[in-house]
């Protein structure tokens, strides 16, 4: 069902327990739709996104302002807890006793092209494992900074917390990864840990209503170095993806990496090399092209759970009729999943597969 509609997702719920810091409070079930936020019952998501775009400074990690922004929004987020009205009381309860928040990140492959570290490459798991690790310690020192003016979550004294060494602590847990769909359009940014979908690509909005978008980074880039030109555009927009067009130098085309670019396999090492770090878990697509195989689909689920991930979800491109995101010509997308589907079986007509 992953190959032919991209659901469903899966969480290793036995990764998710295992990891829980209030264990004895009982079994967490299930997580939120887009799987970032395992909660226990009634408990309620609060979640913030650090914008890593905004995060660079003269070619370098500007690791003053991450600090500022990690401790101010952990702060604003705890406030958030008591400044919001719940529906019902059991929710107000729980969330209070626990004090649950998710600080998280946007803009991370914005900032890879910035610092000029290719999506698929060590570089950017070693960029991931520290950014996760100064935002966790730095969220961890301001929740117990918190905790000892306004006292720790009143289930404290249950939580894994207090077995790892903590007097006090504001938060049972601190940080997490949204997929940031639509903030990071208002930021102006790409969306949560995802590589670029692609250099040009069309946004299909509310009443059918097409959007272009090209990345602002390329586009600034293209200009300064002087190998803008409209054939260039027309040529990115066929596929969305620069890697085999020569006109745009090889450095560049390294850096602006889309995501049917990179292999499966570095989608999700990119996801666990953030979800070492990560209180609550990472939210996190693998999109694969069209043409991509059952077993293609299989050893990414493998990996994922080999890796110590808490969920994992894939997506091949066009397995549902209508999505948000489109690059090229759709006609020609519906041959490539005609020809798809008659490989594993199945059968398309007027763009729409049936299995």
């Amino acid at each position: 069902m992953a190959w032919r509609t991209g659901d469903p997702g899966l969480i290793f719920i036995d990764e998710i327990n295992r990891a829980h810091p209030l264990a004895n409070l009982g079994e967490i079930e299930s997580t939120n739709p887009c799987g970032e936020l395992p909660l226990l019952p009634f408990e309620s998501c609060n979640l913030g996104s650090i914008n890593l775009s905004k995060m660079v400074k003269e070619g370098a990690v500007d690791w003053d302002e991450l600090k500022r922004v990690t401790r101010l929004a952990v702060h604003f987020l705890d406030n958030v807890i008591d400044a919001g009205k719940f529906p019902i009381e059991k929710i107000a309860q729980i969330t209070k006793a626990n004090r649950k928040i998710g600080l998280g990140v946007m803009g991370f492959a914005e900032m890879l092209i910035a610092l000029k570290i290719p999506y698929a490459s060590d570089g950017t798991l070693k960029l991931a494992d520290e950014i996760g690790s100064f935002i966790q310690t730095e969220a961890v020192k301001k929740s117990v900074e918190l905790a000892k003016i306004r006292g720790s979550f009143p289930n404290f004294e249950l939580s894994s917390w207090k077995t790892k060494g903590f007097s006090k602590l504001r938060n049972a847990t601190l940080t997490t990864v949204a997929p940031t769909g639509t903030i990071s359009i208002i930021a102006g940014t790409s969306s949560g840990i995802e590589p670029l979908f692609a250099i040009s690509y069309i946004r299909e909005a509310l009443g059918g209503v097409n959007l272009l978008e090209v990345n602002h980074l390329f586009d600034e880039i293209a200009r300064e170095k002087g190998f803008q030109s409209e054939e260039l555009s027309q040529a990115i927009a066929k596929t969305g993806s620069i890697k085999n067009l020569k006109d745009v130098p090889e450095e560049i085309r390294n850096i602006f990496s889309t995501t049917f670019d990179i292999p499966g396999e570095w989608h999700v090492r990119v996801q666990a090399a953030w979800q070492k770090n990560i209180d609550n878990a990472v939210s996190k697509t693998v999109n694969l092209p069209a043409e991509a195989s059952l077993s293609d689909v299989r050893q990414i689920f493998k990996l994922a759970h080999s890796l110590k991930c808490k969920g994992i979800t894939v997506y091949r491109y066009g397995s549902k009729k209508n999505q948000v995101l489109y690059v090229g010509d759709k006609a020609k997308q519906n041959n490539t999943l005609v020809r798809a589907a008659a490989e594993y079986g199945g059968d398309c007509a007027a763009g729409e597969c049936a299995f």
